[in-house]
């Protein structure tokens, strides 16, 4: 059987305990387990006599050990072998149980420590040989080791797996330690790693000089030395780089090859969409200019374009959206123009409503709305030619005709299933995806690398910067007066943005704002203000009224979690306060700071955070002086990676395991791979491949 057809139910001595805990971590086969990746690497490899670990340099601090936590590979530690000579178990003054071994080899003898682990009895008897891992630190004068692995050997010459070499940690989940993990993985390697599938052609393994696949997952779990471990992480990595952009070049390829359903004149109507963009109230920038003009020439192409729209918050995106609707409408064609959500929607409706206020009637677009709610009769629907709603629109109970081009907003992936449904009614239209999510271009090269990319990267002009500021603890009741006094004397309307909707339980977020808990407080706070709270467990209507409510000034303070991240228009709001700061990516937290500053008022954003750590302190000023949303996500995606950045949901960055979307060399070199193996091969030639292939087009491609 092949290794994706083996399901862990089959692993010899393991429990329906740890078979449900393997499984919510999403390993369900042999091949899934040996794909569980290190995150990172414990350095026990050097083996000293006892009497080596009182010297000095042995020695680790605090700081040493904290950084550590952060890289790649955890160094400065140690492992000592000996033989048990004595087993003491103790109960201390406090009542705890002190388990205290003495082991020795024959440079001498030493002391070990553990809490409250009665069984290690029946483990460590006296006279059995042990292998003990971790890092000396200094305790009442002396040196002490604080053991983080341990494992019984039989002999001196034993194998060891969890001490005494550069020792795998996975991520775990509670009951189900790294140690299991590591043991499970290392039967399935050596019982059926000869049965691990190649997923790339060997002219391509040989022209980029790529390990092959058994030695790549089996030095990648179990390296014997550094080199071996760069060595199969780059071949892993190369993997799945080269999966996402395959995906990517296949579906541009398939794109490219269809013909649009309805042939645009643009060349007619220049003058008019100049007439439009006269009219406006406000002169557009050069990078709208510029956009707009990169998609109208996509409008005249018989291939559909499928183009991103990047822009900040506030950029103006609407008004370019706006240009290509107005294109499609002049040429009697309908625009569908999708948002995720119902208040989106009706958003976008009124925006778009106001914009194409400034044209005569005889020329100006007929707008409706569509959602679940919504319903126009049919002669409305027909007559419109834009029509905005949510995923209704593509919904197989309406059928609209003439569809030219379809706009959605931040959904960057439309997938196969979605693009399926317009053709079922006949239309092979120009897509438009719009998202304000700043993207850093290594990440749009390899997620979306299928995606034609237009950036607005200028705001319009005379819009004031959000004035932000790291706002201490001491200074929480000077800022709940100041927002007092902007609430009563500018008619301010305040955003309170939490990270949790209930208290945590957990010991390391007792710090971490809860939105239930902090309405209670703020409402004992503001006594003479109106206060609402949302977050994502109300039910729509709920959610939709207090929104309806904030947006008619019928509200002064929303808390909310980060469900208003995207856009919600309140131009109203000039300040938002983001509790527990440190919580969030600064990508997001630009997304949210673009909730104010949406009119010529000046705008303020509060971050509020009792982590004094100089990191969190640090890179929370450098937002604060930061409003370029390019830079952060950039600076975001060095020290956090893509996953902190975007959430685990997306599409792309969280199958990443070992890849680096900050790799721009890999990411090009993968490109070039892609490029040439289309040439010579196709998925189908390359078994797994094509079945690693369906699998990311089934979970992040195909999705509704």
């Amino acid at each position: 059987m092949k290794l994706h057809e083996i399901p862990i139910t089959s692993l010899p001595r393991t429990s329906g305990r740890t078979l449900k805990r393997l499984e919510f971590l999403h390993i369900h086969t042999y091949l899934d387990l040996i794909q569980h990746f290190p995150f990172r690497y414990e350095d026990y490899s050097t083996i000293v006599p006892i009497t080596d670990l009182f010297q000095p340099q042995y020695i680790r601090s605090p700081e040493d050990l904290e950084k550590d936590e952060h890289n790649l590979l955890s160094q400065g530690k140690l492992t000592i072998q000996g033989v048990i000579d004595r087993f003491d178990n103790i109960k201390t003054r406090r009542g705890l149980q002190m388990q205290k071994i003495f082991i020795a080899d024959e440079s001498g003898k030493i002391d070990v420590t553990w809490f409250n682990q009665p069984y290690l009895r029946t483990i460590m008897k006296p006279g059995t040989r042990i292998s003990l891992s971790g890092y000396v630190k200094e305790y009442q004068g002396k040196p002490s080791i604080q053991a983080e692995e341990y494992e019984i050997l039989r002999t001196a010459d034993d194998a060891t797996l969890h001490t005494g070499r550069l020792m795998p940690v996975y991520q775990q989940t509670r009951g189900l330690s790294s140690k299991t993990i590591r043991e499970k993985i290392r039967y399935v390697l050596q019982t059926y790693g000869h049965a691990i599938e190649t997923s790339l052609p060997a002219d391509i393994q040989k022209q980029f000089n790529l390990e092959d696949d058994v030695t790549a997952y089996t030095k990648v779990h179990f390296p014997e030395s550094l080199e071996e471990l760069r060595a199969a992480r780059d071949r892993i990595a190369f993997d799945e780089l080269f999966i996402v952009q395959l995906s990517s070049h296949i579906i541009k390829k398939e794109w490219e090859a269809e013909k649009v359903g309805h042939v645009l004149d643009t060349a007619q109507y220049t003058q008019n969409l100049q007439t439009f963009k006269d009219s406006l109230p406000f002169t557009l920038t050069s990078a709208q200019e510029r956009t707009t003009g990169e998609i109208v020439s996509d409008l005249a192409d018989a291939h559909p374009m499928n183009r991103l729209l990047q822009g900040d918050v506030g950029s103006g995106k609407t008004v370019v959206a706006a240009a290509a609707a107005y294109i499609a409408h002049l040429n009697g064609y309908k625009t569908l123009f999708m948002a995720p959500t119902e208040i989106l929607a009706q958003q976008h409706l009124h925006s778009l409503t106001q914009t194409f206020s400034v044209l005569p009637k005889d020329v100006r677009p007929t707008i409706t709305l569509l959602t679940s709610k919504v319903k126009p009769p049919k002669a409305e629907l027909d007559e419109a030619t834009i029509v905005v709603g949510t995923h209704a629109l593509i919904s197989s109970k309406v059928d609209f005709n003439q569809v030219a081009l379809v706009i959605v907003d931040e959904q960057h992936k439309f997938g196969v299933v979605q693009r399926a449904k317009l053709k079922e009614k006949g239309a092979h239209p120009h897509l438009l995806s719009m998202t304000a999510t700043p993207i850093p271009r290594t990440v749009t090269l390899t997620i979306y690398g299928e995606l034609d990319i237009s950036v607005i990267d200028e705001l319009p002009k005379g819009r004031k910067k959000i004035k932000t500021y790291v706002t201490p603890p001491k200074k929480r009741d000077d800022a709940y007066a100041w927002i007092a006094r902007e609430i009563t004397e500018n008619n301010a309307q305040v955003f309170v943005v939490c990270p949790l909707i209930d208290e945590s339980e957990a010991e390391t977020m007792k710090t971490v704002k809860s939105a239930r808990a902090e309405f209670e407080k703020l409402e004992k706070v503001f006594t003479g203000q109106r206060l609402g709270l949302l977050h994502g467990r109300q039910k729509k209507a709920e959610k939709d009224e207090v929104l309806h409510n904030f947006a008619e000034q019928k509200l002064d303070i929303l808390v909310s979690t980060p469900v208003v991240e995207v856009g919600i228009d309140i131009p109203n709001a000039t300040v938002i306060v983001i509790e527990t700061a440190e919580r969030f990516g600064l990508a997001q937290l630009h997304q949210l700071r673009g909730r104010v500053g949406r009119s010529d008022k000046q705008s303020h954003c509060l971050l509020f955070t009792e982590n004094g750590a100089p990191e969190v302190q640090n890179r929370l000023k450098k937002f604060a002086k930061t409003h370029d949303g390019f830079a952060l996500a950039e600076y975001d995606l060095q020290r956090r990676g893509a996953g902190n950045m975007y959430g685990t949901q997306q599409h792309g960055a969280s199958d990443m395991q070992i890849a680096s979307l900050v790799d721009m060399k890999l990411i090009e070199k993968t490109r070039t791979a892609v490029e040439i193996f289309m040439k010579e091969h196709t998925p189908a030639d390359v078994p797994e491949l094509h079945r690693r292939l369906q699998a990311y087009h089934t979970q992040h491609i195909s999705r509704d």
